[in-house]
């Protein structure tokens, strides 16, 4: 309050991918009993531990699978003390004093990302804490997730937004035809950031900095209108606050600037989407990264066995990981030779891969250096550019492979394929309980394999190590993972490629991933079932919410426009038949009669689409969810081409919304 704060609010992450808050001020109310029967009211600003400790939302009106009732509604948010409170400013010069929370309900399930979050990161620090003792650590007490998100997001001009219903409703274009020119020349990536962009984005950066985050990124992304902004990394739960705090102040700001932040994962359709790179590690609380594999990797015992019960957990609970990244609007994206495919894998590099195998196969590891170009240097190599008036320059031990879903770069993975959209908090729960899961498994196997022996020697050690290595195999791929041959080949290793979000929901409730969830306590059943009914039921009603806003386009916009074109075109050609002209060979015959063609094909989606949208509107469940990830997107693309055809023979003054031209340039 000695800052100016007039209001209090718990901040709490319900299942809809966004934050939630109410805000309530600092007034109460003395009553007194004076003299005569007199009742004194006098105003207070009182601010009480119980009202810091907690408040009571409606949980009922939230995501809660069935948990939560109108007659049983009640929830409670409690303060979560290790993300920090802050200050926001608020209108009148007044401020609001935010609180970080976890939602759970009246029976104490969880309702929420954090809660799930939290567990998940206690389980991983157990299970490492617990290794590293073995290996003779007996100093780190706790071990931390860490976590840096890259985020990608379109900016447009607010305008032009405004009168385009798909995205507002939405959040992308549901018709638009791809314009002659948009990221073919590669031209904008690292680009100069266009002015009103580069002040919206400075602004944004002066607002983060004041709330504590610690924001140190930004450029041109690969497609037209495209950008990122990213943070230095922090401690897992605070850095997803931190995101979802950096995508409410992107969209704060970009309204003070005219300009619209669109975070759908797909918003255009032809050029790259956006997504949400979540740079994981483990660190002790000695500051130890426990994934950096210092000079000599194939010495640093303790990283090769945190480095394989990494990639234990992703062979093992690939499709749990699938589920954690899949939603409507990332659907779009994977797998569109722009973000990684459904299928699970892990990048090393050549040197990573040539260090497992030299310890599978218990050789010396082959070095790296090429004296025609480099010099070697400790731990690495130098490239000599071979111009005098340029420095050599260090080269990392690793490539960069943008194709992997999960990709080691340096000193932590990559996990590449969140959608941008999405709170990073549900992948990276799962992540952090499979990874929690391997750990503990390769403590049992270190146990088992050392007997008696006070601390396991090296050799067994490498036993354990070269065992995991063998049983993970699979998992490494460091090709292309775009390309068709990877899809066979991953066939081959019986890696799953999951192309469709039911699908992957149902990996939640797969027997393996279900006894990993419910027994490292991060779910109870109940929970488990809740979340995976209430991902499935906004899958459903994302694509239902698509298919009416779409149809309503179609029906208001789109064929009035071609009946005012047509018009026009079968008034052009009346005048012509009047001055005795043959119409049959004039263009404008031509036009009108692909024109009418296009407007029938049209015209028979929309049709089907209504039909299958009413059928799946009636379902409830899973069958809604099936029918709707089948029949219902089939029937969108297919109203979506022919009124993308009708676009691009309709005359552009007819055309009733701004084209994907306007949008972008």
């Amino acid at each position: 309050m000695d800052h100016g704060a007039t209001h209090f609010t718990h901040l709490f992450q319900p299942q809809t991918g966004t934050t939630a808050e109410k805000h309530d001020n600092f007034l109460s109310l003395k009553s007194v009993i004076g003299d005569g029967g007199v009742e004194e009211i006098t105003p207070l600003d009182a601010f009480s531990g119980s009202q810091l400790l907690q408040s009571e939302p409606d949980a009922s009106s939230f995501p809660n699978g069935g948990m939560r009732s109108t007659f049983e509604a009640r929830g409670y948010t409690v303060w979560d003390a290790t993300s920090p409170m802050f200050l926001r400013d608020a209108p009148h010069n007044t401020k609001v004093l935010y609180i970080p929370s976890v939602f759970i309900s009246y029976n104490g399930e969880a309702l929420d990302e954090k809660t799930i979050l939290l567990r998940s990161s206690e389980a991983l620090s157990h299970a490492a804490v617990r290794l590293l003792n073995i290996l003779g650590d007996r100093e780190t007490k706790r071990v931390v997730v860490t976590l840096g998100t890259e985020q990608e997001f379109f900016l447009i001009d607010r305008n032009m937004f405004n009168i385009r219903p798909d995205l507002r409703i939405t959040g992308r274009t549901l018709i638009g035809s791809i314009p002659p020119k948009h990221q073919q020349l590669e031209d904008h990536y690292f680009g100069q950031i266009p002015a009103r962009v580069l002040s919206a984005l400075a602004e944004t950066e002066k607002e983060l900095w004041k709330l504590g985050v610690p924001v140190k990124t930004r450029h041109n992304e690969v497609a037209p209108a495209q950008f990122e902004m990213a943070p230095i990394f922090e401690e897992a739960t605070i850095a997803v606050d931190h995101n979802l705090l950096t995508m409410d102040i992107l969209n704060e700001v970009a309204t003070r600037h005219n300009l619209k932040v669109l975070f759908h994962e797909k918003p255009f359709k032809g050029i790259n989407g956006s997504g949400k790179h979540c740079n994981w590690s483990m660190s002790t609380d000695q500051g130890d990264n426990l994934l950096d594999p210092t000079l000599k990797p194939e010495t640093n015992y303790r990283f090769l066995l945190f480095l394989v019960a990494t990639l234990d957990a992703l062979n093992k609970h690939g499709g749990l990981l699938r589920a954690g990244i899949a939603s409507a609007s990332n659907e779009h994206r994977l797998g569109a030779n722009e973000a990684p495919p459904g299928i699970i894998s892990a990048f090393l590099g050549d040197h990573l891969t040539e260090v497992l195998n030299s310890v599978e196969e218990n050789r010396a590891v082959r070095t790296f250096s090429q004296p025609h170009l480099q010099t070697v240097k400790v731990g690495g190599t130098v490239l000599d550019l071979k111009v005098a008036t340029l420095p050599t320059i260090s080269r990392d031990l690793t490539d960069r492979n943008r194709t992997s879903p999960f990709a080691f770069t340096g000193n932590k993975f990559e996990f590449r394929a969140v959608g941008s959209k999405q709170s990073p908090s549900f992948p990276v729960t799962l992540l952090n309980t499979a990874v929690a899961a391997s750990i503990n498994e390769v403590t049992e196997a270190l146990l088992k394999q050392k007997g008696s022996k006070p601390e396991p020697g090296i050799e067994d050690v490498l036993i354990v190590v070269r065992q995991f290595i063998k049983n993970s195999k699979a998992i490494r791929f460091e090709g292309n993972n775009y390309s068709d041959e990877w899809k066979v080949e991953a066939e081959k290793r019986g890696l799953p490629n999951i192309k469709s979000c039911p699908v992957a929901f149902r990996q939640l409730l797969e027997t393996k991933n279900k006894h990993l969830l419910v027994s490292s306590a991060l779910f109870t059943e109940y929970e488990l079932k809740s979340r995976y009914h209430i991902l499935m039921e906004k899958y459903a009603k994302d694509l239902l919410i698509e298919a009416n806003t779409l149809i309503n386009i179609v029906q208001q916009s789109v064929i009035p426009a071609a009946f005012e074109y047509r018009k026009q075109l079968a008034d052009s050609l009346a005048s012509l038949k009047t001055l005795g002209e043959d119409i049959n060979d004039q263009p404008e015959t031509k036009v009108l009669r692909e024109l009418n063609g296009l407007v029938q094909v049209l015209q028979t989606g929309l049709g089907n689409l209504e039909a299958i949208a009413v059928k799946v509107d009636k379902l409830e469940g899973d069958e809604q969810g099936d029918l709707a990830g089948s029949e219902l997107t089939e029937y969108l693309d297919t109203v979506r081409t022919a009124a993308d055809a009708i676009e691009a023979k309709v005359a552009d003054k007819y055309w009733p919304f701004p084209k994907y031209t306007e949008l972008l340039f």
